[in-house]
């Protein structure tokens, strides 16, 4: 499979006060050209920023929510050329559907950072395409997200999926091998 081209960065800041977060994403797409993906409340409490943009665009507004969130900054991410699909999915809610000779897997992990760190490496290192993406919001914090393609480029994703990321921040990974009609239709 040739490489893909390189992609938008993504930046993420996950703060503890809700109020310091509002202040940082003002701080961030004042400081330089970036498309705010997320910027809400989550579970428990906590205020989740998502950005994208060019590498160096990403790269200063990082640098500057870091500066206001001081201490309040909880995690922090930065992806340059992040895959395609991912920002997608975060700014337009697209993702592929799941056909019926897919296999699918399921990827849950501990945090929003490594849900996207284990995303992009899915993405990249098999021919698969993102069918889910839920990040944080009613689910504790955590992140989750479904992959769907031909068997063996599916546990190729899963395998890199997981070792993309500290063996701690991993919840599971799942693989269904052909879904029943009723699971694609309603579920996935």
């Amino acid at each position: 499979m040739p490489a893909p081209l390189p992609g938008p960065a993504l930046g993420l800041l996950e703060l503890e006060s809700l109020a310091r977060g509002v202040v940082v994403a003002d701080a961030l797409v004042k400081r330089a050209a970036v498309t705010i993906a997320v910027a809400e409340a989550v579970t428990p409490g906590k205020y989740l920023l998502i950005f994208t943009g060019p590498v160096g665009e990403v790269a200063e507004s990082c640098e500057a929510g870091l500066a206001v969130g001081g201490a309040m900054v909880l995690d922090s991410l930065h992806l340059p050329h992040i895959a395609e699909a991912v920002v997608a999915a975060l700014l337009h809610g697209q993702w592929a559907k799941v056909g019926a000779d897919d296999a699918v897997g399921i990827v849950e992990l501990h945090t929003v950072a490594a849900t996207l760190r284990a995303a992009d490496v899915a993405l990249k290192c098999a021919n698969v395409k993102l069918t889910h993406l839920q990040l944080a919001k009613g689910i504790g914090g955590k992140g989750w997200f479904t992959l769907a393609g031909v068997q063996h480029d599916v546990e190729a994703a899963l395998e890199g999926a997981a070792a993309a990321v500290q063996a701690p921040l991993l919840v599971t990974t799942e693989l269904i091998s052909r879904p029943h009609a009723e699971l694609r239709g309603k579920i996935l």
